[in-house]
């Protein structure tokens, strides 16, 4: 059995696409990048709407060379390490709740958290149908980001039951 190949952390490509160097986990990369998303999803509470909505637009913007630049570096397509998609996938998740100015409540992180895993990780249609057609940094990043969409419609409408 071989191992995976291992990125070069010096590359801020690398750095940034294996979100800081969470996705070097051992164990359910995608879950530790999730997970190491949600400060910068708090930090990002104190924007206004639209500085949320930029940020995230920025990191869905560069998502896609990212991810592929480094994949293409890896020689492997869709590398369990990269997790930038879980960071603007999450963000996507939390994108109805920064438009109507909810409070980021422990409940609404944790649910947020919870239903975009679920939706990664199942992969309902079309999520599992784009995540096997689409290819290079697009395809890393496409998956995740409708998982945040069906993630966050969820989410605002279970949002007046979690704050």
């Amino acid at each position: 059995m071989t191992s995976s190949p291992r990125p070069d952390m010096s590359n801020p490509v690398h750095f940034l696409a294996f979100g800081f160097g969470s996705g070097l986990a051992p164990k359910a990369p995608g879950t530790f990048g999730t997970l190491a998303a949600m400060p910068l999803w708090y930090l990002l509470t104190f924007l206004p709407w639209w500085g949320f909505l930029l940020a995230t637009l920025l990191m869905i913007a560069v998502g896609p060379w990212l991810c592929g630049q480094t994949s293409r570096d890896l020689g492997v397509h869709d590398h369990g390490g990269i997790v930038w998609d879980e960071f603007a996938g999450l963000l996507v998740t939390f994108i109805p709740l920064a438009l109507v100015g909810a409070a980021p409540t422990v409940a609404v992180a944790v649910a947020g958290f919870v239903l975009f895993r679920i939706f990664d990780v199942l992969k309902p249609w079309p999520i599992g149908w784009l995540d096997r057609r689409v290819h290079g940094g697009t395809g890393i990043m496409v998956d995740d980001l409708l998982a945040g969409v069906y993630a966050g419609v969820l989410l605002y409408i279970a949002l007046p039951w979690l704050v």
